[in-house]
């Protein structure tokens, strides 16, 4: 018997954009995946801005997500005491699937800062760490990793779309439309996210 291919896309969600969208459907068909957990991140000692909150994130995430059979919304990063760190989360999984494979789905961006995560040696061992690249991204030797922890590539298409050009937009009264599923925006528009400060 062949053991379980799990994909895991953690992730502030706030919001869920369509370049997240397309990391998950890509994930699914490239790793072979039979699920995919998308965890929305608990208290992120890393976040510089204080997050949206988790009911809210995990709301928009599974409107996000709601087409992938595939995949499922877990909160457990959400209910967890103190800071939150990825090998928490992965050791608990682990527990839930003691047989199953783990694909760690990961961007760009933090793909060059993997030395710096909490435990990062035992994340490595836990699962294969995959690294989102973007069609046509142009890397620079500066851009390169400035570490050899073993990671795999995640192809994708070029999406250049961030959560904090899409909370611009809103701020600024500007569409969103092309940027998050059509779910995401009604809910974003029905409760009045990322609006300034009155």
């Amino acid at each position: 018997m062949t053991s379980q291919r799990i994909g895991i896309l953690g992730g502030a969600f706030d919001p869920p954009h369509i370049a997240h969208v397309a990391m998950a459907e890509a994930a699914i068909v490239q790793f072979h995946l039979d699920e995919l957990i998308v965890v929305p991140t608990g208290n992120a000692w890393h976040k510089p801005r204080d997050l949206s909150s988790g009911a809210h994130r995990a709301a928009m995430a599974r409107l996000a997500f709601s087409h992938l059979r595939h995949a499922r919304v877990d909160e457990i990063e959400l209910h967890r005491e103190g800071a939150s760190y990825t090998i928490d989360t992965l050791r608990s999984l682990s527990d839930q699937y003691p047989d199953a494979q783990f694909f760690l789905l990961i961007g760009e961006d933090q793909g060059k800062a993997l030395a710096t995560w909490h435990e990062i040696g035992e994340i490595a061992q836990r699962a294969i760490i995959c690294v989102a690249e973007r069609e046509m991204s142009e890397f620079s030797d500066s851009d390169a990793p400035s570490h050899d922890i073993p990671t795999q590539a995640l192809k994708l298409p070029h999406l250049p779309h961030s959560a904090t050009q899409v909370r611009a937009r809103v701020a600024q009264g500007q569409a969103i439309d092309a940027l998050v599923p059509p779910t995401v925006a009604l809910y974003i528009q029905s409760h009045h996210l990322y609006q300034p400060a009155r």
